[in-house]
């Protein structure tokens, strides 16, 4: 893969326009106003990142998530390019190329999160749960509809997916102007692709990362297939990818701990034992001055007479580990910099350095104290109730919503209550498909729809729609 092709300012829908713009913003600056002027990413701020429907005006929500998420991307973007060029990597790549990625990666931290339904990850997982338990008993003109659905049209709804449904949102779903969504460049599309494989294609146990997850849907092969022959992926991660995903890790790895620590989940003493009793058993030298670093902290707190030193010891602390984080991010691109850009590397960018094992470890802590806590759990088992109840009214509605078959009054309101600019969207891409493709098409109308409502919005709907005040 080359840089020249990588950092694409090229959009799927290029300005015709003859007249010369007196705009100066390269095409990645201008890439950075329309998303922080979107809708799409101004409802981030109700939208769960760990702890749903927070009154706290601390923990993050997906908005703030993506917000450190961008500032980190861009740090990675600045330390790896600073060193390609310091050490003589790669003689093809242009000091100018600096700037762009900086920009391309500040975009797609942004970006990252914005396909994500309400109610955090949980809520991918309650959509799969719903079409795997209904589209074998839901019948269309008396067939089932996942023996209707191609392969790949039945595989994308059990697998759906939050990234996949980011690179729909932000190629078509947004409608700025047109049917072809934000139409940002294609080396931010590239970047924004975390795993370039179809539902078909999806195998957990390669030990590829890119083949964890799909990266697009059906819907959206052709843009998919225009960004890798542009970019030159064809079927690898763009490098900058690796940058995005480590960013992202380092955001949640750390703020998940300090969010924990603010609700009350974890105790500085629970994190400090924790970590200790994993000290015992690993001999990596970063991660022991990590933890002695959180004992620094809290004394240090201690001899200045601070109020509550539990607090400012994780809060500091948090701040030099990330350092940490970022520092073996970006030496680990540089020694794996040849796979990267062969399209080689198979695993993340954390594996294999001092960092792996403490970022592992936080994952853990928060994993088994914040989101198996029973306030999460509670709120998870509510948010599937809102699913599929959701998914239920208005999957029955869209069947035969643009059919010949006649729908109920109430199945005429609720597809009145579905966002107009995705049935825009929905009649653009419908036309001159055939049956089954239209039917796969409405199925998608359906969760585009609810992917895009916040969590207010979607549990304020529920309660509307069952009558309750």
């Amino acid at each position: 893969m080359e840089w020249r092709e990588l950092l694409c300012g090229n959009r799927i829908r290029e300005n015709h326009h003859s007249y010369k713009s007196s705009d100066l913003r390269t095409e990645f600056e201008k890439d950075y106003h329309r998303i922080v002027g979107s809708a799409s990413f101004r409802r981030l701020q109700d939208k769960t990142q760990v702890f749903p429907l927070d009154k706290s005006d601390f923990v993050r929500t997906r908005l703030t998530h993506s917000l450190e998420v961008s500032s980190f991307a861009k740090s990675l973007g600045q330390n790896i390019s600073e060193k390609i060029i310091t050490l003589g990597l790669d003689k093809d790549f242009m000091p100018q190329y600096k700037a762009d990625i900086c920009d391309i990666l500040q975009c797609a931290g942004l970006l990252h999160d914005i396909g994500n339904p309400p109610f955090g990850h949980f809520g991918e997982t309650a959509i799969q749960e719903w079409f795997i338990k209904n589209l074998s008993i839901i019948n269309y003109k008396g067939e089932p509809i996942a023996s209707l659905l191609s392969a790949q049209m039945r595989e994308d709804f059990y697998h759906f997916e939050g990234n996949a449904q980011a690179f729909r949102l932000v190629t078509k779903l947004h409608y700025l102007v047109d049917e072809h969504g934000m139409n940002l460049t294609k080396g931010l599309l590239g970047t924004m692709i975390k795993y370039p494989i179809s539902s078909l294609e999806i195998n957990k146990v390669s030990g590829n990362i890119k083949d964890k997850k799909m990266g697009y849907y059906y819907a959206d092969r052709g843009n998919f297939d225009d960004i890798q022959k542009t970019l030159g992926t064809n079927g690898c991660r763009h490098p900058l990818t690796y940058l995005l995903e480590t960013a992202d890790d380092i955001a949640y790895r750390t703020a998940d701990i300090e969010d924990a620590f603010k609700k009350g989940c974890i105790t500085y003493q629970t994190l400090l034992a924790e970590l200790k009793a994993e000290e015992k058993k690993e001999s990596n030298i970063e991660y022991y001055n990590m933890v002695a670093l959180l004992e620094t902290k809290y004394q240090t707190a201690i001899e200045k007479n601070i109020e509550q030193p539990e607090d400012y010891a994780i809060h500091n602390w948090i701040v030099s580990l990330q350092g940490m984080l970022i520092r073996c991010a970006t030496d680990s691109f540089i020694s794996n910099y040849d796979l990267i850009m062969s399209g080689r590397y198979t695993k993340d960018l954390l594996s294999g350095t001092g960092a792996e094992h403490i970022s592992e470890k936080l994952a853990d802590i928060a994993y088994r104290k914040a989101f198996m806590s029973k306030p999460i759990l509670k709120l998870e088992i509510a948010a599937e109730t809102t699913f599929n109840f959701l998914l239920d009214r208005f999957v029955d509605a869209a069947i035969y919503y643009d059919t010949d078959v006649r729908l109920t009054d109430v199945q005429n309101k609720l597809m009145i209550l579905i966002s107009d600019n995705y049935k825009s969207i929905y009649r653009i891409y419908s036309r001159d498909k055939n049956e089954i493709e239209r039917l796969y098409l409405r199925l998608l109308l359906i969760t585009d729809d609810i992917c895009g409502m916040t969590d207010s919005y979607a549990k304020a709907l529920y309660q509307e729609l069952n009558g309750i005040e």
